[in-house]
């Protein structure tokens, strides 16, 4: 009995052990080069705050917590928007629902390079849907956000929603299968109608899958890299960068260490906000 209880212990302690080390052991590690003079190498140095103040000063950080703002807010609420529409209208239980349904949940199975990619060329001025209309007579057409500072962030949001709002579909469509039929047949024995059942009923039951989401999308934004540097770049300039695109510019391009680990130190406070209450709210609510 002793041997069997210590058995799955030790089954696990390598992978614990790992994760300890190569995840919260890292993470240390980027917290003190964040109050470190580190440069183009890490320098164990004590700067204390220095750092954060630098990069509160920095222009080009402001730019990226203001596009983080304007892309998170936007790709958010709009890929929950459209994912729980989306959701709901299959829900009716429509012909060749499977085959809408992989249609929709097709694009997460893409990388966000892949999505970049695509949508670089399709919003290109010179290759995609403006020279399309411009082939086909409509020469007053014109799209030109992607190179337009004050508008290629919007790109970043169409891409993004083009491809999450499918998962969140797929996940909203799960737990509308997962509420009770007697629960709804006998709202409507009562005269109730759909959009009141949607709203009195199903949404309040679906409150577990929509902070799940709620979390998993904001996560999403958070650590948005990829889609950002295969879309724009961060451009034109820095027009379009957000935390971890600076972060990454200022640790491996410019060979200032200290700053890209403030910058991913602020990215993990934004999570840990995200997260923390969520949990606590679980926790308390198991109790």
């Amino acid at each position: 009995m002793h041997q069997k209880g210590w058995l799955p212990k030790l089954v696990v302690a390598p992978s614990f052990v790992v994760g300890l080390a190569f995840i919260y052991g890292l993470m240390a590690w980027n917290g003190y080069l964040s109050v470190s003079a580190s440069r183009l190498l890490p320098n164990y140095e004590f700067v204390g705050l220095e750092q954060y103040l630098r990069l509160w000063e920095s222009e080009r950080f402001r730019v990226a917590l203001t596009n983080m703002a304007i892309f998170g807010g936007l790709f958010i609420g709009g890929a929950m928007a459209i994912g729980m529409l989306l959701a709901v209208l299959l829900d009716q239980k429509i012909r060749a629902e499977g085959v809408l349904r992989t249609v929709y949940l097709y694009p997460m199975a893409l990388s966000f390079i892949v999505t970049g990619t695509a949508w670089k060329w399709i919003l290109n001025p010179g290759l995609g849907l403006e020279a399309t209309m411009h082939r086909w007579g409509w020469d007053s057409f014109s799209f030109e956000w992607l190179i337009d500072p004050d508008r290629a962030i919007y790109c970043i949001v169409i891409a993004g929603i083009w491809q999450s709002a499918g998962f969140v579909m797929a996940l909203f469509l799960a737990g509308l299968r997962g509420i009770d039929d007697s629960i709804i047949k006998a709202a409507q024995m009562d005269g109730a109608s759909l959009p009141r059942i949607y709203w009195r009923i199903v949404l309040p039951s679906l409150r577990p899958v929509v902070f799940s989401t709620l979390m998993i999308v904001s996560h999403l934004a958070i650590k948005s890299f990829d889609l950002v540097v295969a879309l724009t770049a961060g451009g034109p300039g820095f027009s379009t960068d957000l935390p971890a695109t600076f972060m990454y510019a200022m640790s491996f391009s410019r060979g200032q260490i200290g700053q890209g680990a403030a910058a991913a130190t602020v990215m993990l406070a934004m999570i840990a906000a995200i997260v923390v209450p969520y949990l606590y709210s679980e926790l308390r609510t198991k109790k």
